[in-house]
Parts: C-alpha cells; structure tokens; sequence
C-alpha cells in the first residue's frame, strides 16, 4: 500500500489515503516520489475546469527513483533517478509529425486508465494527468519518465517536469522573447516566477511583474522582475507608463483569466505579442473588435506545456541551472507533506505564494 492523494469527484474534497499499485506491466516502471509541485492544472482537475476521468490520484509535476520495471522499458533500471513527463507525445499523430509534440492528439490518454485501487474498497483509481504523482509512489508508461539530470537534488528536479518547462518554454518557444526586448509576466505564481526567470535569461531590458498580491514583489523582483505592478483596471495603462508609453513587446499571461488576457494583450505595443498559458474556464469569453485587432496588429497565442519538447528542452535547462541562471529553490515558497496539498489549494486560490512542493 502507498498514500496518495485522491480526488474522488469533481467538487469534492481531496482524500488522503491508502491505494493499491500493482507491480509494472509491460512499458511500465514504478516510481518512488522525491518530490512533487502542486500546479494550477491540479487545481483545475478538482474544480472541473479540465475534465479527466475520476476518481483519479491528482499530481503531474514530481520526481522520483525507479523501484521496479516490466517488460519492454529499454534501458530503464531500479535505482534510475528520474523526471516525470505528465504529456508523453505518440510520435504518430498530425501535430507529432509537424513536430509539435506538445499538441499531441495521445498526451493524456493514459489518464483514462485504470491504474490503481482505493485500498479501503478497492475502488478503481486513474491516474489524474498520466503519472499520479500525488502519492508516495506511482506506476506510469516508461514514456511518462525522463533521465534526472545529473547534479541537481531530485526534489528541486521536479519542479522541471511543469512549471519550469512551461514558464521557459511560453518565453523561449511561444513569444520567442528577443534580447533588448521588454517583457510583462501577468501571476507570479510557480510558473510565472519561471518565465520571469526565463525572460531575464533571454536578455529582456524590462521585466515587468503583475500580480494581485503586494506580497510577492520580493519574489518577482529575486527572479528578474524590473518593476512590479498591482494588479488593477489601470494595469495596462500602467504599464505603458513604464515604457515610454508604447507598451511593453511581449506579455506572457500566466492566470487563464479573460480580464486577465484582455489586459495583457492591452500592455503590449502596437505588433506586440501575448502568449496565454493559464488554463480558463470555457465561461471565461474574451472580446475585441474588429478595428482594434487590424489598428494595433499584435498577436495573442496560445501556448501549451510551453511549446517545449520535454526530452529536448530538459537538458537545456539543467546546464541553466548547473551554471546559475536558473533557481529551481526560488519558486518554492512552502514544502508540504500530502495532506497538506488542501492548504496549498486554498493559498493558490488566495494567489498567495509561489510554487508549494510536497516533499516525500
């Protein structure tokens, strides 16, 4: 038996209790949890904003050590230290062939699993994001784990299987952030505080942080911000204050609000950019006329798992962190036992701090 932190509908409270893994099937590895970061995206699973198959085990961003492995996992072996990767691509799909791994038509198939049962009833359990990673251990597909990278302590690692991934990649691959360019970061929360990071890494020459929270400036301004903004009805304004009234290139949009998108795509120049990353609800309607979108011509994308090539992108980010330009230890604000992942829950939703990783 494990502990595990279970979703048992949407809308109900998180359960922490015993499950039932079985050993490794073929493909299949089983993973000893370092650590796991609780990301928006869980969120987003126990208020039904994504919809996966439940009841379901919640946790997609971890790191771990293999235990055990089935038939046909290639190299894999107990002992290995690894990454996991909540969105393995299929390699056969149209969005796979054009190279787009992170828009494959498969990513989640796997979260329509059975993976796992509740040891109190035997209730069937799937894995909520493919890799269940709210739990002391889990089993997952061998294409669901990435080599750790050497040098960097497991539990920081894990914070590279989303948020990092993520932040980077919405800076880096999505608004291709350009060196001398002025950036906003609207949340600044786990991923926000990457991609503050990630555009300071770029050579932004203003950074500009915008959050509800007075509180998180230390953070922000510790990542790169340049500058730090309450968020307001005057926020865009504000912003183009600060770059000589043109407004900055890039805004990247980290909290999947419409107001929130509306004011970042508002912030940026006339041809700006804006990449959205936060996942919103399909009630949250965002509006433009026609004339604004031809007068001001920018671009708003949107931007999935960063646009990133997990196994590409991974080691490009580890040598950042080896050489100093990237903190994992500066976006985790709390570590967390399993049953404090609630609490966790309810600071995100009160947009206080950054990311809370629940260490094993």
């Amino acid at each position: 038996m494990t502990r595990a932190a279970v979703l048992p509908a949407v809308g109900a409270p998180l359960e922490i209790t015993e499950i039932d893994l079985p050993e490794p099937g073929p493909g299949q590895v089983r993973v000893r949890l370092a650590a796991a970061g609780v990301c928006h995206s869980d969120l987003s699973l126990t208020d039904g904003t994504m919809r996966l198959p439940v009841p379901a085990v919640l946790g997609h961003e971890g790191a771990g050590t293999v235990l055990s492995v089935g038939p046909g996992t290639g190299d894999l072996a107990p002992g290995d230290e690894v990454v996991l990767n909540w969105a393995p691509s299929c390699g056969r799909c149209h969005a796979c062939s054009l190279g787009e791994v992170w828009l494959c038509a498969n990513a989640l198939a796997g979260a329509a699993n059975v993976y796992a049962h509740r040891s109190s009833d035997g209730t069937d359990l799937h894995p909520g994001l493919n890799v269940a990673a709210f739990a002391e251990e889990t089993v997952v597909d061998a294409a669901c784990v990435l080599p750790a990278p050497a040098g960097i302590p497991l539990a920081d690692a894990a914070l590279l299987g989303c948020a990092v991934l993520t932040g980077y990649g919405a800076v880096h691959h999505s608004a291709q952030v350009r060196p001398g360019e002025t950036v906003a970061v609207f949340g600044a929360g786990g991923v926000g505080l990457a991609a503050i990071q990630a555009a300071r890494i770029a050579g932004a020459a203003a950074i500009v942080a915008v959050d509800v929270s007075a509180e998180k400036e230390a953070l922000a301004r510790e990542a790169g911000a340049t500058e730090y903004v309450i968020a307001s009805e005057n926020t865009a304004r504000e912003i183009r204050g600060l770059t000589g009234k043109q407004g900055v290139d890039v805004a990247v949009e980290c909290v999947g609000r419409a107001v929130t998108i509306r004011t970042a795509w508002e912030s940026t120049r006339r041809g700006g950019r804006t990449t959205v990353v936060g996942i919103g609800g399909k009630d949250q309607q965002v509006t433009f006329n026609a004339l604004e979108i031809f007068h001001w011509g920018r671009t708003l994308a949107g931007c999935v798992y960063g646009n990133c090539d997990p196994a590409r992108d991974l080691p490009v980010l580890a040598d950042h962190v080896r050489a100093g330009r990237l903190d994992l230890g500066a976006l985790v604000t709390e570590r967390i036992a399993l049953d404090g992942i609630p609490s966790a829950f309810e600071n995100m939703l009160a947009g206080k701090g950054g990311r809370a990783l629940v260490t094993f």
